[in-house]
Order: C-alpha cells, then structure tokens, then sequence
C-alpha cells in the first residue's frame, strides 16, 4: 500500500470510460458515413463542445500556460486571436460549409467537397489538398503524442519512450474502434474536464499565493530579479511580435478537424446554438490557461524551493500547480484534463487523416464501388498507420509542444483558410485559382519557416494564398454547372437563416 497512488487510479477510470465509449460508438457505426462523419447527426451542444476540444489540444494546458510563465501577458495575444478567429470562423464559414457539402455530393471530407465544388477540374486539387493534410496533420499529431508524453512521464515516472506508447495508445484504441462518433462524444466528456481544470486551478494558485497584493508584490519581485515586465500586453514585444501572436487566429479558417465538425452538425440552425456554447467553453477555458501561467509567475516566485518540481520546461508548469496544490485525487481528476485535450485533438487528427487516405485516395482512385465495411476497415488501418508516422516524429524527447503546433497550425491556415472562406463567398472563384492558392500558401509557410524570421509564417502564407487565389480565378472561367450548384446552395443557407 505504500506505493498507491490515488492519480492512477483516477487515470484508470478515465481511460476505461474513453474505451467504453469507443465500444458504443462502435455499434452505432454501420457505414463509411458514419465512421467519418457520424452520419451527420450531431445535436448543437456535442457540436460545440466537439469543435473547442478537437481545437484546443494539448498546447492549452501545456504550451500556453508555459509560454504565458516564461515571457508574460504578451504571450495572451495568442488567446486574444483565437478568440477572434473562432468567431468569425463560426460566423462566417460553419453554416455556409455545412450547406455547401451537403449540395456538392455530401462531401464527407474536405478534398472531396473541393473536388466536387469546382466540377470535374477539381480532381487533381483533391490529391494536393489531401497531401498538404497529411503532411501538416502528421505534424499536428506529432505534437499531440508529445503533450501525453510528457504528462506520463512525470507523473508515473516511466522513460519517454514508454510515456509516448502509453499516451497514445488510449487515443489510437478509441479512435480506431468507433470512428467520428467516438471522438465526438469522448470530446464532450474531455471538454468538461479541460474547463472544470481550468477555471478550478487559477483559483486554487490565488489562494494559496494568499491574494491580490501578495500576488502582485511576488510577480514585481519575479520581474525585479529577471528584468521583465509580466503584466503588460506591450512589454517585451514588437509590433510583428504582437501580429505573429494574435495572427493565430487566421488559422481556424482552415483547419480540417474544425471544420469537419461544422460538416458534421445536425443543420444549419443547430449551428447557431453550438456557437454561443463553443465560444463561451473557449473564452473560459484561454483565460484560465493565461490566469494559469500568469498566476504560476507568482506562486513560484513566492516558493523558489519548488521550482525544481517543473524540471527545467516552462511547459510543465500546469502540471506542476496541480501536483503541488491539489489532494492527489482531484489531481488526478484535474491532469486528466490534459490528457482529455491531449486525446480529444489527436483523435480528431488521426481520424481527418485516415479519411483523406481512405474517401480522397483509396475510395477516389483506387477502389471506386468499394463496399461500406470494406471502408470503414480501410479507414480504421490509416489511422493506425499516420499514429505509427507520429510516434515517429515525436520519438524526439526534446520536442515543444507549442513549436510542433504552431508550424502544422500555420500550414493549414495559410493553405486552405482563404479556399474555404471564398468557396462559399464567390462563385467567381475557379479550380485552378483554388489549387494555386493553396499550393502558394503552404510552400509559403514551409519557405517562411526555413528563413528564421520572426514573423509568424501563417501571416505572408495567409496573404500570398488569399491573392493567388483572386489573380488566377479572375484569369479564368467558371462552368455554368458549377455556378449553378453554388446559386443553389446559396439560396438554400439564406432560406435556412
């Protein structure tokens, strides 16, 4: 008895349910639809809560909490972003796509509604689209299997290695066994806890620092010994610095997990609901992740003595508040949480990925009346192969959570962000202008990224995408087919509204 630890036993339950869901998830599966999409039939509230855990990954309670600790408020325009972005992404492109996909053959992935909204000349933008997916998620997943990594390791005490199999291995198992549906509704369980964690934790930090003016009196006497200004949004950064930061939220306009969510919804009324809920869940949960780190500036500065409990990675610091504050069984409840937004993203990734494998390359070119069962086994196998390429990826111990996200994060924006605002915007728009902007934008951020400059690379990825895409269409023409089915798709979101 000497050994028990009540944290395992807490992580225990958790990944017993995920799998039990999973397991239920499994017999409500009975087609490729199902297995991708879930048959189109999520209700507002999974929609919502769905979409924020997919999004918010590991780096909410890792990455940012730790980059918040390190550098200050400045770091908060990454929240301040997002938050805009989210918005205007629900706004602006959730009800739009989910009519859109629907009229363009019920697309169930995202190369598939490009190939199908610009006709025939579309096919080879739905091998270029369902590359760049596979590369850049490869990436995202990378990350994600780091995350749980990391929060095994220091928790169990076990190498990196064995905490990479162990953190990913849950993840792999639900996804594979029930598809769509067991992501979304292990999402809204993980959802749950992501915002219990991070609305209980920056209150605990508070009280045991002692208060307001305890709390300031540590933060000045932290930034009289390092030289920073951790309170202003200003201090310490730059002008690019600042749109670097807040430029993340450009990122949600193309991000397949995101969007596949939108496709997903039950119609386009449910979407409106989903998206008070969701951006109410994510204003809640980025604050608590910037109180998280703002407030750990504090707490440490006040205890020096168990600074040695993040072991040198600024990212560690969530883990650490909780280990340090909590009655080791409401911790375990709370770094679940981590393990929860860990799971919750990387599902949804390897799920995006067997679907371009199987829907945009197996289905589309080599198996064309492939049978539904045959699919969704297909698809179950693609997501054991891209989490093998992962786990590959991520073997590297020294990795940062942050960094692997900004780069996949930055690749999807850059490349399909702009596509898919104006594909439901501009009837103008042409398939070869489709594909050239999204060629433009990816080669952009990779290019961007190669040159170690300072600004964020989703910015100039953004931009070159976004002008390639008009100059190109407006050299072109637009089949009278394909202009028809947008008229009508549109006509059909007004009526909807």
């Amino acid at each position: 008895m000497g050994n028990f630890n009540p944290m395992y036993v807490t992580f225990g339950i958790y990944l017993i349910a995920v799998l039990l869901i999973g397991f239920a998830a499994y017999f409500s599966t009975r087609n490729f639809d199902d297995y991708i999409l879930g048959g189109r039939s999520l209700g507002s509230f999974v929609t919502a809560m769905s979409a924020g855990a997919s999004d918010m990954s590991g780096w909410l309670l890792m990455g940012l909490p730790g980059a918040i600790y390190a550098t200050g408020m400045s770091e908060a325009w990454i929240a301040i972003g997002l938050t805009v972005g989210a918005y205007f992404n629900w706004r602006l492109v959730a009800g739009r796509l989910r009519v859109h996909t629907e009229y363009n053959n019920n697309a169930l992935t995202l190369p598939d509604y490009f190939f199908h909204r610009f006709g025939a000349e579309g096919k080879l933008m739905k091998v270029i689209s369902a590359a760049i997916i596979l590369f850049f998620f490869t990436i995202y997943c990378a990350s994600g299997i780091v995350a749980g990594a990391r929060l095994f390791q220091s928790l169990f005490d076990i190498s990196y290695t064995q905490a990479m199999w162990l953190g990913a291995g849950a993840t792999i198992a639900y996804t594979f066994i029930g598809g769509f549906l067991a992501v979304s509704w292990t999402d809204t369980v993980q959802a749950t806890l992501m915002i219990f964690a991070l609305i209980l934790t920056p209150i605990m930090v508070y009280l045991a620092v002692g208060g307001a003016a305890e709390m300031s009196a540590a933060i000045a006497q932290v930034a009289a010994a390092t030289g920073k200004e951790y309170g202003s949004l200003l201090a310490g950064t730059t002008l690019i610095g600042i749109i670097s930061t807040a430029a993340w939220g450009l990122g949600y306009f193309g991000q397949p997990h995101i969007l596949a969510r939108f496709m997903a919804a039950e119609n386009v009324k449910s979407l409106v609901k989903a998206r008070r809920i969701g951006m109410t869940w994510m204003i809640l949960c980025l604050a608590g992740a910037v109180a998280v780190g703002y407030f750990g500036i504090a707490y440490f500065g006040a205890h020096p003595e168990q600074v040695s409990s993040m072991a040198g990675n600024d990212e560690r610091v969530f883990i650490a508040l909780t280990t340090l504050l909590f009655n080791p069984w409401v911790a375990g409840v709370i770094l679940s949480a981590i393990l929860a937004a860990v799971m919750s993203t990387l599902s949804c990734q390897l799920l995006v990925c067997s679907s371009a494998i199987t829907e945009d390359f197996y289905k589309g070119f080599l198996r064309p009346n492939a049978a539904q069962q045959e699919l969704v086994w297909i698809g179950r196998l693609m997501v054991l192969a891209v989490a093998v390429i992962a786990i590959v990826i991520a073997s590297d111990p020294e990795s940062r959570v942050l960094g692997l996200v900004a780069y996949a994060w930055a690749g999807f924006g850059a490349a399909f962000g702009p596509v898919v605002i104006l594909s439901v915007f501009w009837k103008r728009m042409t398939a070869n202008g489709a594909l050239a902007g999204m060629l433009v934008g990816a080669l952009t951020v990779v290019s961007w990224k190669a040159t170690g400059s300072s600004l964020y690379e989703i910015v100039p990825g953004f931009i070159a995408c976004a002008i390639t895409v008009v100059v190109v269409s407006l050299m072109g023409k637009v089949p009278a087919s394909v202009e028809t089915k947008f008229e009508e798709a549109d006509k059909a979101f007004k009526e909807a509204n």
